[in-house]
């Protein structure tokens, strides 16, 4: 390096030293350009360059005093390399302080990563400026390559921990150690299932240091708070939640999480967030609490260790770990019930990949296989034969499968057998009675949503009293339940043309019954729901569930609502609030109705404090189309402030500069302590429109002159 670039490198990394100290002290208080941005992310992109360097440069430096007089050539290529570094090292800084003055980095790591960073810096600079000095010696250069390593591993670490999440280093040694396996009797859903999802594939973004969002998902506090977009899930309803919403995004959009290019979740991972939303299972039921049937605890029991009894002692040799790796499949799971055990369990999952060959196959290990897991699979008579031949098998789960009372009797040959769950198929009194004194160890067995009357379960207990026979009518013993309301199974409920209603509901053997006048409906007169139900237009259908031996459910209310004509383009007029900006113009054509709460992200908000926005919409069609109705779907909660909209314009025309104003609707004011969703619609007589302009004005509160707050979600022409 020739002396005149030096010295003009030498200044100008005193330069960068002051900026870097600068942007230390006072960050809090800048405000970075927009432009500015994309720079501060170049961080992530150079980072690793000036690392590689600065750590060969410094122990090149050493090297030269330890292995004699190096050339001047040797030296002059060291000291540039460390120059280059040492630049590299402050731009790399710079844009790592300007990536932190976005949104979702904070915490102690964060100020470490920094600080550290910065620190590098400074010292690399130093030992640059040292360098070409005469007293500059062995010491100083040994003193220089251990601190700058020393360093350069300190502001990784820290780095590691914002980009992967605390203790990302030493996670899998730490796992190792003090992991010690969950029993399946120990096991909580949230805490065991739900969180270790949370951990693996979302934690990285959302943790104390790096708070995408303002989103915290390292606990059920954070969990609940939500991020800046509001809640993350609506309980009972997984269809709605944010974070199933952005799960399900393609993975190429930006809000897809977990972002394009990070470990994305599994098909039963999401299978399992969805079920915990849609049961509102909470934070602290156990697993073992839900019904054995019940699909997330069937999808989680191969994550755990099985409840066993801790005296049993098994007197057959180990399986052939090999041949048991090689057996296990992604329909099929084989685990040991212990680390030391020679015993197995088996668990099979996929209902149409199911076979007896999948049985068979287990021929080798059958000596081996203590429990056995093939609920809701096709299980025929003919494959207990095959079971039959696990001669320890102690555990056995054909719920919901297909045997029948003369499969039951090629069971009996199972003399190890404590346990056989059987709910939910066609067993009766007869072919129970007839098995049962062939069963000399059976202690358990489980029977709900079977033919058996509460007189059977009566006999049976009376009969063998060695044996808990578990079930009945699901309300045998305990006060009567109350069935949960209906549940509609259509994707949406707004549609084009026609639609084919789909209700269910989770308890076999529910009696649907609904009206489509408004009315409540009875056990008596009201129409049983019989999947024949195809509506043309908005419909309200009413339902409610029934079974005998428990209470009818509360009856719930569905809006079927039609929506035939879909711009071609949309323009919003005035901006959504920046906290409420749902898909922007395109949510009012999404068919993605909005539920209670003003943080569900398909409602658009159109006020933002003092200053009055009406919703605005301009909608295009490149044909004209002939329009005789207008709807628009809005949320009411009285208390919270929430209105519905003043007066609501409707302009047509052939284009923008042409309209006229073709109807208005002027919504009922509410009521106190009102709360509902609600349409306000207007008929007209038809017209063609190749422009259609809709305004939305928002209430004004008498007291404080401000307008209030609108939310609305859809649209509809016909």
């Amino acid at each position: 390096m020739n002396i005149r670039l030096r010295q003009a490198a030498v200044q100008g990394l005193i330069v960068l030293n002051i900026f870097v100290l600068f942007l230390l002290l006072f960050s809090d208080r800048i405000v970075l350009p927009f432009w500015l941005q994309p720079v501060g992310r170049l961080h992530l992109m150079l980072l690793h360059f000036p690392l590689v360097l600065l750590g060969l440069a410094v122990w090149m430096e050493l090297f030269h005093f330890i292995g004699g007089r190096a050339s001047s050539s040797s030296v002059r290529f060291g000291r540039s390399l460390l120059f280059a570094g040492t630049w590299l090292a402050g731009i790399t800084v710079v844009m790592g302080l300007f990536l932190s003055s976005e949104d979702g980095y904070a915490g102690e790591a964060l100020s470490w990563h920094r600080w550290t960073g910065a620190i590098l810096f400074f010292a690399a600079s130093t030992l640059c400026l040292i360098s070409g000095k005469p007293w500059y010696g062995k010491a100083f250069a040994g003193l220089g390559a251990m601190g700058i390593t020393g360093l350069l591993l300190m502001t990784g670490h820290y780095g590691a921990t914002l980009t992967h999440g605390d203790g990302f280093i030493l996670q899998p040694i730490a796992q190792k150690i003090n992991t010690r396996p969950v029993t399946m009797d120990e096991a909580i859903v949230y805490a065991d299932v739900i969180q270790p999802i949370l951990e693996r594939k979302c934690v990285t973004c959302h943790n104390e240091n790096k708070l995408k969002g303002e989103l915290l998902l390292t606990d059920s506090l954070g969990l609940l708070a939500g991020g800046k977009t509001g809640p993350l899930f609506i309980p009972g309803n997984s269809e709605v939640s944010l974070m199933m919403q952005r799960i399900h995004l393609p993975i190429d959009q930006e809000k897809h999480m977990p972002p394009e290019g990070n470990a994305q979740l599994t098909s039963s991972e999401i299978t399992l967030l969805s079920l915990w939303i849609n049961q509102e299972i909470g934070f602290h039921k156990k697993l073992i609490d839900l019904p054995e049937d019940d699909s997330i605890r069937v999808m989680a029991a191969a994550f755990f260790t099985p409840v066993t009894d801790s005296s049993s002692i098994y007197d057959f040799p180990a399986a052939d770990e090999q041949l048991i790796t090689k057996l296990n499949t992604k329909d099929r799971n084989i685990s040991r019930v212990s680390k030391q055990s020679p015993a197995l369990e088996v668990s099979i999952y996929r209902r149409d990949g199911y076979g007896v060959k999948q049985l068979e196959e287990l021929g080798d290990i059958r000596e081996q296989i203590v429990t056995l897991k093939l609920n809701k699979l096709p299980v025929r008579d003919e494959d207990l034969k095959t079971i039959g031949r696990f001669v320890n098998l102690r555990r056995l789960e054909l719920n919901f499968s297909d045997i029948t009372d003369a499969g039951l009797r090629e069971l009996t040959v199972l003399k190890q057998l404590k346990t056989l769950s059987i709910s939910g198929t066609k067993i009766t009194y007869k072919g129970l009675t007839e098995a049962m004194p062939a069963f000399s160890k059976l202690r358990t067995v489980t029977l709900w949503n079977t033919a058996l009357s509460a007189q059977d379960f009566s006999g049976l207990r009376q009969a063998y009293a060695a044996i808990d026979f578990v079930g009945g009518s699901g309300y045998e013993g305990q006060d009567t339940l109350k069935l949960n309301p209906p549940q509609v199974n259509n994707s949406t409920l707004v549609f084009r043309d026609s639609v084919d209603v789909r209700l269910g509901h989770p308890v076999r053997g529910v009696e649907i019954r609904y009206t489509l006048d408004g009315s409540e409906p009875d056990s008596l007169q009201s129409t049983i729901f019989r999947n024949n139900l195809r509506i043309t237009g908005n419909t309200r259908i009413m339902a409610r569930a029934y079974k005998t031996g428990w209470y009818s459910s509360e009856s719930v209310q569905f809006d079927f609502l039609r929506n035939a004509i879909i711009p071609d383009s949309l323009r919003l007029l005035y901006p959504f609030n920046s906290v409420h900006l749902a898909e922007g113009a395109q949510t009012f054509f999404d068919a993605k109705l909005g539920v209670f709460g003003a943080n569900n992200p398909a409602w658009a908000n159109f006020w933002a404090g003092a200053r009055k926005y009406d919703m605005g919409l301009v909608c295009f069609f490149k044909s004209p189309v002939n329009l005789s109705t207008f709807g628009l779907h809005y949320m009411v909660e009285e208390e919270t402030g929430i209105h519905p909209p003043a007066v609501i314009e409707v302009w047509g025309g052939d284009n923008e500069q042409s309209l006229k104003l073709i109807s208005t609707i002027r919504p009922a004011r509410p009521v106190k302590k009102e709360k509902l969703l609600k349409i306000a619609e207007t008929s007209f007589k038809p017209r063609s429109v190749s422009c259609l302009k809709i305004i939305a004005k928002p209430p004004m509160d008498e007291k404080s002159k401000k307008p209030r707050l609108i939310l609305v979600d859809e649209m509809f022409l016909n």
